[in-house]
């Protein structure tokens, strides 16, 4: 095999260009595997240098059934790299994996991927070849015992690959369409309406305080009298709490109803929303 036909054999195993294909060769004296090695050190060191810049892009991506549902963020810095094959690709197996690990993040990463690499090690090469800095962000597995999972999906890129994604759990027995379809409908909704929690008393207090700190200032400046200003604080933090409990959330698809009215209309005894999890690259 001439020179030139490793180089182009390199290029194809590792991704790599070929002024830096054609350097390997050379240092390895003609060793294909010994110039995978030189480029991965080089890689490392590429990957080092790009670790220190932001990484706000990226995807999420979906995996498992209606048992057990796994999401995954993976991080990079352009929307052009986003939609790219070899990350795309990357993220797609990734996403299996971490659905198999129950997004024990560090499991994650140290276990090994199709090409019989790690995940780290997957991570550092792709790095080295899109040249841009590659994370993995939230992870979160639902696996409840009882119940029926969903997932939504907007602004897809590819598979189970999007900007956003959405799972619900929801418990009961009954299994049919029409559980599947509002499952389906709740985490549309979800998507859109992005509820802080499920009831009014289950958001966390630190939003809580900071939505009074800010509500409290507000009517600060007004003017008004403190009789007057505090209960004016009162309904604006109730109206707060409501917009922001799914349960008491307007119906996306029927706003002159609350979640908690199509629940009570489907007539479904034991139905509950036992959990559900939003995640959106950029916020």
């Amino acid at each position: 095999m001439s020179d030139i036909e490793k180089v182009k054999k390199l290029r194809e195993v590792t991704g790599a260009g070929f002024k830096d294909c054609n350097l390997a060769i050379k240092e390895s004296s003609g060793d294909i595997d010994k110039a995978i090695e030189i480029l991965r050190v080089k890689g490392i060191s590429k990957a080092s240098k790009k670790m220190s810049r932001d990484a706000k892009e990226g995807v999420v991506a979906v995996s498992g059934d209606e048992n057990k549902t796994s999401v995954i963020e993976v991080n990079c810095e352009t929307d052009f790299v986003a939609k790219n094959e070899d990350f795309t690709n990357f993220v797609f197996e990734l996403s299996e994996l971490n659905n198999e690990k129950n997004s024990n993040i560090d499991e994650l990463s140290k276990s090994k991927m199709k090409n019989g690499e790690t995940v780290e090690d997957n991570i550092v090469s792709l790095i080295a070849k899109i040249g841009e800095k590659i994370t993995i962000g939230k992870a979160k597995t639902i696996d409840n015992l009882g119940t029926i999972n969903n997932h939504y999906l907007h602004t897809v890129i590819n598979r189970n690959i999007s900007k956003l994604a959405v799972i619900v759990s929801l418990e009961t027995k009954d299994k049919s369409d029409t559980i599947k379809s509002f499952s389906k409908q709740l985490s549309m909704h979800i998507a859109a309406s992005n509820p802080l929690a499920l009831e009014s008393d289950l958001i966390d207090q630190s939003i809580i305080d900071k939505e009074q700190e800010l509500v409290t200032e507000e009517l600060k400046n007004s003017g008004k009298p403190e009789e007057i200003a505090k209960k004016i604080s009162i309904g604006k933090m109730n109206k707060f709490k409501e917009e922001n409990a799914l349960l008491s959330q307007a119906w996306v698809m029927e706003p002159k109803k609350k979640v908690k009215d199509i629940i009570h209309e489907l007539s479904i005894p034991d139905l509950k929303i036992k959990e559900f999890y939003r995640i959106k690259i950029g916020e």
